[in-house]
């Protein structure tokens, strides 16, 4: 009934208020912040993806190209990178945006006060994981240069040929210093928070809704959408009945059950996503700190009953670059053997599960991790006879979870950020503020740094081939279980909205017909 209840009354709101040229959206959980040197999970960067934009952004090929720079160059060497701004570009207040506006955000993400999770896609950057780590202490000695107004010099340690994509992140976009001085750690807040996006922050009800207005300052014009409102909705099922009453006009994550009978719909889209699912274990706490343990787990998973149940179109993999990327190796991993991984726990001293400790596994809320953790139970119970207790959080609990007391198993996924294979495998290196196993190993560091620099694609993605083998095969520090896809309603009101293999969620040129 209470559902219900807010279904009517929000859909009578909407009647009531809305105009042709707004968008309602659904967002699965409370973004746990908006401040985009810090941001990490989806939620918070679709809504600073349209409210906020960096030196470069992706054309439809997914290629890098200038947003707020006017050009980049590159010297001879692939080391350093020479971006000159637009002119005239100014934030939502109308203080005109300068290079200092770069270096203090690049400065504030490798600062360890920050303590930013994202700091290491910095750290090509002469000086900047010194700085990150305190070994050095002299931020003028940073590979980062303002010169005048209008230029940003970075100067790398080698050359990274997937270099042009960081500036694409939201956690390198601009910042303003004055703000953050003035208002805290309550910046990001409606009225303090100034962008340069096509749409600005206006309203943030928490567990209700966020609001954007069209940015009438933005440098490419003002958008056609006069707001978009970005729905609190935890529950898949609560946002499809919404959609069909008509009150979301966009609805992503839909849930298994529902997909068959949604297929059916022209609403419906399905599109490659460049996105992999995994558990990691926490390598410190027993009993997954033996890697017969974790090796039997992995074998014990049928993934193909995995991707039956999601319906989505997922693609079942023992291995972590996704499919669609360079570097995608599906005979890496450790596929479905039962035979061996009760071998494997046997020899870890737990024959036919007996004696195994009491174990709980984590995961985050939302219906679809929910279906698949109830199946992983089962096959773990059927495969090795042992019990693990099921455990889930709402997502920013969970994030803080992961933060200060890793579970020994946990639920992730992980999405492009940039699409080069180096995001998904430099996020498993020892000073990766987003690898949550505990996980340590040279090998695999000095990989990833030598893959980084090797111009020869073909020699890179040998590397990258030997570091999936140590990530999933040899340490199992994650189980990886399916390439995911994109699985969409979008309403026929809708026009110019792509949908692509990243995810992003732009806005810009979208209309309500």
């Amino acid at each position: 009934m209470k559902i219900f209840s807010l279904l009517i009354g929000l859909t009578l709101a909407f009647t009531a208020y809305a105009s042709k040229q707004e968008f309602n959206i659904r967002i699965h959980s409370e973004p746990p912040t908006l401040d985009w040197n810090l941001a990490t999970d989806n939620v918070s960067i679709t809504l600073l993806q349209n409210l906020m934009e960096g030196l470069a952004s992706y054309n439809d090929k997914l290629e890098p190209v200038p947003a707020l720079a006017e050009n980049w160059k590159v010297s001879k060497d692939g080391k350093t990178y020479t971006y000159t701004l637009k002119k005239g570009i100014k934030w939502s207040d109308g203080t005109p945006l300068t290079a200092q506006h770069f270096w203090d955000s690049w400065e504030r993400l490798l600062n360890p006060k920050t303590a930013s999770e994202y700091a290491y896609f910095l750290f090509d950057v002469k000086g900047a994981q010194e700085y990150n780590e305190g070994k050095l202490t002299d931020s003028s000695k940073l590979g980062i240069k303002v010169v005048g107004d209008d230029k940003f010099v970075v100067t790398l340690n080698k050359r990274a040929s997937f270099f042009p994509t960081i500036p694409t992140f939201t956690a390198t976009f601009p910042i303003r210093k004055d703000l953050i001085a003035k208002h805290g750690d309550k910046w990001t807040m409606p009225g303090n928070m100034q962008v340069l996006g096509p749409f600005q922050l206006t309203e943030w009800k928490h567990d209700s809704k966020v609001v954007l207005q069209a940015n009438p300052n933005y440098y490419n014009g003002k958008v056609a959408l006069e707001k978009v409102n970005a729905y609190i909705v935890n529950e898949d099922t609560t946002a499809i009945n919404m959609f069909e009453s008509g009150s979301l006009h966009y609805v992503s994550r839909l849930p298994a059950l529902e997909i068959d009978r949604l297929k059916k719909s022209p609403a419906y889209k399905n599109a490659p996503f460049l996105r992999g699912y995994y558990y990691g274990f926490n390598m410190n706490k027993p009993p997954f700190n033996d890697v017969r343990v974790r090796k039997a787990f992995a074998h014990a998973i049928d993934r193909k009953q995995i991707v039956t149940l999601l319906k989505g179109g997922q693609i079942p993999t023992t291995s972590w670059v996704p499919k669609g990327m360079p570097g995608y190796e599906p005979t890496v991993g450790l596929d479905f053997d039962p035979k061996k991984a009760k071998a494997l726990l046997a020899e870890a001293g737990y024959p036919e599960g007996k004696g195994f400790p009491d174990v709980t596994f984590m995961f985050d809320t939302r219906d679809d991790n929910k279906v698949i953790a109830e199946r992983l139970q089962a096959m773990w119970r059927e495969n090795l006879n042992v019990n693990l207790k099921a455990q889930n959080e709402d997502w920013k609990v969970y994030l803080n979870r992961l933060k200060s007391d890793v579970p020994a198993m946990f639920r992730l996924g992980w999405g492009a950020d940039y699409p080069d294979p180096d995001n998904f495998l430099n996020l498993f290196t020892s000073f990766s503020g987003n690898n949550h196993t505990q996980w340590k190993n040279k090998e695999y560091d000095n990989i990833i740094a030598k893959a980084a620099g090797e111009p020869n694609m073909a020699k890179r993605l040998r590397l990258y081939k030997q570091a999936q083998v140590l990530l999933t095969e040899k340490d199992v520090a994650i189980i990886p279980l399916f390439i995911d896809s994109l699985n969409v309603l979008v309403s026929p009101t809708v026009k110019g909205l792509s949908l692509n293999a990243m995810d992003q969620l732009q806005l810009r040129d979208v209309k309500m017909q």
